[in-house]
């Protein structure tokens, strides 16, 4: 917080009136207090691990993907310095995260975790300042599990803020609501099952809401060139709301559940999705996508553990 209150310095003839506010700005980035956190050296970058190519491979393997446990679910911060992902702990999936801090990566840390209800799939907001995730909880957190609704919380000077909140009505459903992501503007993708039946209950579609008004609005399904009557979520949209990538368990796929991508059309439609291939896709089961903010890297999971792989693979397929 700033001090706004006025200064008037006196010089012979002259009464010139300064702003505290910006005296204090230019005093604290001369000192580098406002400046941006500097990047993370690009030799230690991503946890330190070594960059992959072409071909997916397990994303630090005895850090975050560890043999008895399932990782899943994860998204680094715009600026790189943060790594947050899902693991299931005694049959609870949790939140955890890893820092760059004090020019060395921390030890996974958890964020938010509960022995009653269920914290996965987070994703930060564009401006970083929450963290959202999909959650069974009670709308009072002491009730019994419930639906799965998006939730957040909100960043503080000493972390996180404890109690979630429920990202509300335009988004949430009676149903589930998976995975979000998000586009430069604030405009939420994610799946939900809202409004299906017994029968149709795995019928899982992309849906997009805008954020206006200090709200979330009213979702929207996207078109039937990314949903069909079989389950679409995991939905992963480019910041510019260029391209989108997704989990779908399509017949005539590689595995049990496949990544699949669609493009927006130079008129602004999303052209028909196809399936990423074998450079993501395996027999096993892919989902949970994300693309670091430098463009480089694919990030996903698969059966367990986390994966990455060259980002070019996804301009391959434009």
């Amino acid at each position: 917080m700033f001090v706004t209150s006025w200064l008037t310095i006196k010089s012979p003839g002259i009464s010139t009136i300064v702003n505290m506010k910006a005296i204090l700005i230019i005093i604290l980035i001369s000192s580098g207090t406002l400046l941006a956190q500097t990047a993370v050296p690009s030799a230690v970058a991503y946890l330190n691990q070594p960059p992959p190519g072409l071909a997916s491979k397990v994303f630090a393997p005895g850090t975050v993907s560890l043999k008895d446990h399932y990782e899943y679910g994860s998204v680094f911060s715009n600026d790189s310095r943060e790594f947050y992902y899902a693991v299931i702990i005694n049959g609870k999936p949790q939140i955890r995260c890893i820092r760059f801090e004090n020019n060395a990566w921390t030890a996974p840390k958890t964020v938010i975790s509960s022995d009653k209800y269920e914290y996965n799939d987070p994703f930060l907001s564009p401006d970083g300042q929450r963290l959202f995730f999909i959650s069974d909880r009670a709308a009072d957190g002491t009730g019994p599990k419930k639906d799965f609704d998006i939730w957040y919380i909100e960043r503080k000077n000493d972390g996180w803020s404890d109690a979630p909140v429920n990202a509300g009505p335009g988004i949430n459903t009676a149903k589930n609501e998976y995975y979000m992501s998000f586009t430069n503007d604030g405009t939420m993708y994610f799946s939900s099952n809202g409004g299906t039946d017994a029968a149709n209950d795995k019928n899982y579609d992309v849906r997009f809401s805008k954020y206006s008004g200090g709200q979330f609005q009213p979702s929207q399904k996207l078109s039937t060139a990314v949903n069909t009557e079989h389950y679409e979520a995991d939905v992963f949209v480019s910041p510019d709301e260029q391209y989108l990538i997704f989990c779908t368990e399509r017949p005539g796929g590689l595995g049990k559940g496949d990544l699949y991508i669609s493009f927006k059309s130079k008129t602004g439609e999303w052209q028909p999705a196809k399936n990423m291939g074998p450079a993501v896709n395996s027999e096993g089961y892919e989902f949970c996508p994300f693309v670091s903010s430098d463009g480089k890297y694919l990030f996903f999971s698969r059966d367990g553990d986390i994966f990455w792989v060259n980002a070019e693979v996804v301009e391959g397929l434009r």
